[in-house]
């Protein structure tokens, strides 16, 4: 006797024939739970990165980066404990032009003061890699990761170990027996590669919130005119980000302390003084301000554009990442205003830095919303 089929039965298929639908859905089910534990491994990372960079900020405007003046990965992490060590310490960086040409009337105690800082700074370093090895490790050996997050992970993990290489290339730069401080485009490149790295913690974050086959449905659907305004912002905020480094590491804030003109100035008459001309964009105060003030305001116009092409998206995250973007550049225009007209507050400046940071998050949000849109669902009722 013919069995009747049922409607949606495969023609040819056996009664234990797996549906591909349910095998996607068991795959996608274990990956979310593997995922858990490596949202967890990023979420640590992010602070540890994050604080990192604060510490940083404070690290410069305190003058506190040529402190130590030896690099040793390992040893480092014991500070001087015995008033012999702090004479030692102490003794090497009075061999510095720093202490030389700017801070010869220092005492021990007010060393001690911007040796805390340094090696605060270094010690976080330390952890961030201590917590990666440890972290990496287990994912690894208890097969949590497969092959593709492992290469994502070490991408990560390589960039950590590039970017304390390029901290201590920009440390020696400062320590020369002619100059006072780091150069400023290794001080930029140093801080572009700590944005960079936690730019991609926070990508690979939101990787983790979303199922793989829900990823691959949400492509699909794509908005990619946003999606290139999105990337344009990025790139941007990065170009901002690298001026503002540079004006940090020549303190080109100190020197215009007015708002909108520089000093009665539209541009600095002497914003092209230095030879080769090129130097210019990196090492005059007068030109890397103005550069640094014009991008400010391109970026306040491109965040409008942003705004005016995603309110039009029918999807309600994108809507509001860039409604966000928008508020966030115009409280970041004031931070900066304010930072300058106050020859550069230490709080203003550290918050200003961070603010940076926030704003580069919502257009990586952006970017990911209109790259994978979050499509409506019957069940959630959304």
């Amino acid at each position: 006797m013919t069995r009747n089929r049922k409607i949606f039965e495969d023609v040819g298929g056996s009664k234990n024939q797996s549906n591909p639908l349910d095998i996607v859905s068991q795959a996608s089910q274990t990956s979310s739970e593997t995922k858990k534990e490596i949202r967890i491994f990023l979420v640590c990372l992010f602070v540890l990165v994050l604080g990192m960079v604060f510490v940083g900020g404070l690290t410069r405007q305190t003058d506190s980066g040529l402190s130590i003046t030896v690099w040793e990965p390992i040893r480092g992490f014991i500070p001087p404990i015995t008033a012999a060590d702090w004479e030692s310490e102490f003794s090497n960086y009075q061999e510095t032009a720093e202490f030389k040409l700017v801070n010869n009337t220092m005492q021990l105690a007010d060393f001690k003061v911007i040796y805390w800082w340094e090696w605060g700074h270094r010690q976080l370093g330390r952890i961030v890699g201590i917590v990666f090895i440890m972290g990496f490790s287990w994912l690894y050996f208890t097969r949590q990761i497969n092959q593709v997050w492992s290469q994502r992970l070490l991408l990560l993990g390589g960039l950590g170990l590039f970017q304390g290489i390029v901290g201590w290339w920009m440390v020696t730069s400062g320590l020369q027996a002619t100059t006072t401080d780091v150069a400023s485009y290794r001080l930029a490149t140093h801080l572009t590669i700590s944005v960079l790295i936690l730019v991609l913690i926070y990508w690979n974050f939101l990787k983790t919130r979303i199922a793989n086959y829900e990823l691959l449905q949400a492509r699909r659907y794509r908005e990619r005119r946003i999606e290139t305004a999105s990337m344009v912002m990025i790139v941007a905020l990065f170009l901002q980000g690298i001026l503002g480094a540079l004006m940090a590491g020549i303190d080109a804030g100190l020197g215009f302390p007015t708002w909108p003109l520089m000093n009665g100035e539209f541009l600095p008459s002497n914003s092209f003084d230095y030879s080769p001309w090129i130097l210019n964009f990196i090492q005059n105060p007068s030109l890397v301000h103005f550069n640094h003030r014009m991008v400010g305001y391109l970026i306040v116009l491109a965040g409008l554009w942003v705004f005016f092409i995603s309110r039009i998206s029918p999807y309600a995250k994108t809507r509001q990442f860039g409604l966000l973007g928008k508020i966030t550049i115009i409280v970041q225009i004031i931070f900066g205003i304010a930072t300058v007209l106050t020859s550069v507050s230490m709080g203003l400046a550290v918050l200003h830095q961070l603010w940076a940071i926030l704003i580069m998050i919502i257009y990586v949000n952006l970017l990911f919303c209109s790259r994978y849109p979050e499509q409506k669902s019957v069940r959630k009722g959304n």
